[in-house]
């Protein structure tokens, strides 16, 4: 990667932007790096609200972009910007550059019943051994064929995901981020560029995307009219980061040198597995429904996809806003295990009616229902320790590379009781932290390319040595969790 100046935040200090985009809010966060220095302050949060149109579900990119604007306005002078999204949704574009509509949301419903159809073309197991990826009903491969037949496909010349979007207006310069295309399920993940066959018997055109960047690749400058807007001094680099932002998060776990760590990237997803160098393509891989995304430096991160605190903040949201601390506090009182749901299952997918879901999930597999809302809430953490508990086992078995500690980044850190739930479900210790995850490696990646810090194993080495981490040990045995794993798959 090629060495660039950076901005100073102080002396000897080179200051950044991460503009971090999650399913329910975005930030711009300056990050300020030297050899012995990791800080992180928010200069700009602001709401991410999808809009239910006549069409279904869309994201509202105009104000996100209004928001990355403002929050460059509020960061002050960088020595480069970077930008992290979410994964497998994109914008389209027409020959003259113009976004046709807005993007569509991952959780609209236009992509039902759609796998099957493309099962029929390219049967399950020849994708993953394609693809490595885990089937999930909105990967960009079948929201594209869910759009085969539209004019806005039709009349597309360019297709960005999200954070190229973005990219793309501040700088005027397209690409196509690796780590956020390997969420599409149309690369592959041996030789890391696009499964072309695959595309080719789904009718899918590669040409839409853009060419390939790496995380650390320069990405264009700031347009004049971006530096007007936000009252920055050019020139103003952008740099691909790690832009899936679990990419970004699994860059910025603190796992100490020839540490044997699994990772848990907790938020309103949890994504939880491994770090390997090559991917498994196995078929007991695939059944056990374990995905194989790009990470930096080469690595694979072999994960499984489990809903996260999705399930929590739909309860919250329907309960009326209740203050969570408290709500916790009376969910640590309530027996453990009295129930527990799959975590990852695709009844709880939509938005909606979560806690009566819940409790009908409880209620068809013969389980006490949960009624109060700590009890939802009890039961909800169980469920996702429990679910972490399989993740973790089912990775180390399947790619044959045992754990020795837990590192639980993002969100979920700041959830004292699912974290030490999520040690005692694994039987391993849990080191929680850092919050910011997905923020962190998106500025430690534009350090790396200007120079200024090492490679993976460097950005890992300066996080243990200056951000702070929680330690949870495990308490008792693991029986009464392998109890309530057998009796959530009925056996």
């Amino acid at each position: 990667m090629s060495g660039r100046p950076g901005g100073s935040g102080r002396s000897g200090v080179k200051s950044y932007a991460a503009v971090d985009l999650g399913a329910s809010s975005g930030r711009v966060m300056v990050g300020r790096v030297d050899a012995d220095t990791l800080e992180l302050t928010e200069a700009h949060r602001f709401p991410n609200r999808p809009v239910r149109t006549p069409e279904g579900l869309r994201w509202d990119i105009l104000a996100l972009y209004a928001g990355v604007l403002d929050g460059l306005g509020a960061a002050g002078q960088v020595g480069s910007v970077g930008i992290d999204s979410w994964a497998v949704d994109y914008g389209l574009l027409d020959a003259d550059g113009a976004l046709l509509g807005n993007p569509v949301h991952y959780r609209d419903s236009r992509t039902d019943g759609i796998a099957e159809k493309v099962w029929a073309t390219v049967p399950t197991a020849q994708l993953y051994a394609a693809t490595g990826l885990q089937y999930a009903p909105f990967n960009t491969l079948y929201q594209l064929t869910a759009a085969r037949s539209t004019a806005q496909l039709a009349q597309a010349k360019r297709l960005l995901l999200i954070p190229d979007l973005l990219t793309y207006w501040l700088t005027g310069e397209q690409g196509t981020e690796l780590t956020n295309a390997s969420t599409t399920q149309l690369i592959d993940p041996r030789t890391r560029d696009w499964a072309r066959g695959v595309a080719e018997r789904l009718g899918i055109d590669l040409g839409l995307f853009a060419p390939l960047r790496q995380p650390g690749d320069p990405a264009g400058v700031l347009r004049p009219e971006v530096l007007e807007e936000t009252g920055l001094t050019g020139p103003v680099p952008v740099t691909a980061v790690g832009s899936h932002d679990t990419a970004s998060a699994v860059a910025a776990v603190p796992a100490a040198t020839g540490e044997r760590f699994a990772y848990i990237c907790t938020g309103t997803w949890s994504l939880a597995g491994l770090e390997l160098e090559a991917p498994v393509l196995t078929e007991e891989s695939r059944a056990a429904n374990f995905t194989n995304e790009l990470g930096l430096d080469g690595t694979v991160r072999y994960l499984r996809n489990i809903m996260g605190l999705w399930l929590l903040q739909e309860c919250v949201r329907a309960w009326g806003e209740p203050e969570l601390g408290e709500l916790l506090r009376d969910a640590g009182k309530v027996p453990a295990l009295r129930s527990v749901v799959d975590a990852g299952g695709a009844a709880f997918l939509a938005p909606g009616r979560m806690p009566e879901r819940i409790a009908e999930a409880c209620r068809a597999s013969g389980q006490p229902v949960p009624q109060s809302p700590a009890e939802v809430t009890r039961c909800i953490l169980d469920s996702l320790a429990l679910a972490h508990r399989r993740a973790v086992e089912d990775a180390q078995r399947l790619a044959g590379q045992s754990a020795d500690v837990v590192h639980v980044v993002g969100g979920g850190t700041r959830n004292a009781l699912l974290c030490q739930l999520t040690a005692d479900a694994c039987g391993l210790p849990v080191v929680a932290g850092p919050t910011e995850a997905a923020a962190l490696g998106n500025v430690l990646v534009q350090a790396w390319a200007d120079g200024l810090v090492g490679d993976l194993a460097g950005m890992r080495e300066l996080l243990v040595r200056t951000q702070p981490l929680t330690r949870y040990e495990p308490r008792g045995d693991t029986a009464r969790w392998r109890a309530a794993q057998a009796r959530l798959a009925g056996v």
